[in-house]
């Protein structure tokens, strides 16, 4: 699939922001429910005064409630619109969305820049807390409450059985033509000061709904209503376990999204658009 941006356009990166709360995921959608691409196409049209709209391309789509710190997209812009309005175009931006969406950079991107394909890994964030009280209601919209003690250690045990490639289709909603094969490059719980429990997941990828269900494993865990083995047997057996819970979407966060260096963003783009299979695996 060519990924050539076609003559007379250039590549724009985003860097962006925002509190999912309020917005009915990432993309855009029938009936009007507000999304975070459609808020930004908008302001786009207008601030550029431009008569159609410019689609965003997204390193990865958030759900519903999940929120970014450091999502990545990119648009193609008309070379015309993007040298009259570049100058301007961040702090026009800033007085037309909403509060909880901000555009912290706009640059044009290197050749062969895609933000989905070419990235390597994304990084989120689950927070949650096991304080008997709750949560602090100033961070009520970003932090779950699990209402029994949580052993780390025992959660971390049971993550580290998790690393590596595997078919995570015990931990995803299956969608139609979509493979579940993810390389987990790190899952791993530490508790701070606060007493909040931050659980950093990073993989090339994330097939729908997994990086919730893996939490939603090692809570099981933590609580001790399940051993440190279980989540492993679990992604082994392949199929989804009804104990395995799909936590809130409020305690997610996607934090980063890594990209190679600029003369190796093509070759990305390439490879990541190849249907991955396990070694060893049959073709069907």
């Amino acid at each position: 699939m060519s990924d050539e941006v076609q003559p007379g356009f250039v590549r724009v990166r985003l860097d962006l922001s925002y509190d999912g709360t309020e917005f009915s995921g990432w993309a855009k959608q029938a009936g009007g429910r507000r999304t975070v691409q459609g808020e930004i196409e908008d302001a786009l049209r207008t601030v550029t005064r431009s008569g159609e709209t410019y689609e965003l391309t997204v390193a990865g789509r958030t759900d519903a409630g999940v929120h970014a710190r450091g999502q990545v997209a990119h648009v193609d812009l008309p070379r015309e619109v993007w040298a009259e309005h570049r100058a301007k175009l961040l702090k026009r931006l800033a007085g037309r969305l909403s509060k909880d969406v901000r555009v912290w950079a706009l640059r044009e991107a290197p050749d062969g820049f895609n933000a989905r394909f070419s990235a390597v890994w994304r990084r989120y964030a689950y927070r949650v807390t096991d304080n008997p009280g709750g949560v602090d209601p100033l961070l009520r919209g970003h932090v779950l409450w699990h209402d029994w003690p949580l052993d780390v250690a025992a959660m971390n045990e049971a993550a580290g059985r998790l690393l590596g490639e595997h078919d995570f289709a015990a931990y995803c909603k299956r969608r139609e033509g979509a493979t579940t094969i993810r390389t987990l490059q790190e899952l791993s719980l530490v508790r701070g000061d606060d007493g909040i429990v931050t659980a950093t997941v990073r993989a090339d990828a994330f097939c729908h709904n997994m990086v919730r269900s893996l939490i939603g494993a090692l809570l099981f865990v933590g609580d001790g209503h399940r051993g440190p083995e279980w989540p492993g047997k679990v992604l082994a057996a392949g199929v989804r376990d009804s104990a395995v819970h799909v936590v809130r979407p409020h305690g997610l966060t996607l934090e980063e999204v890594g990209y190679p260096a600029d003369e190796l963003l093509a070759a990305r783009n390439r490879e990541a658009r190849n249907r991955r299979a396990l070694p060893g695996a049959g073709c069907c």
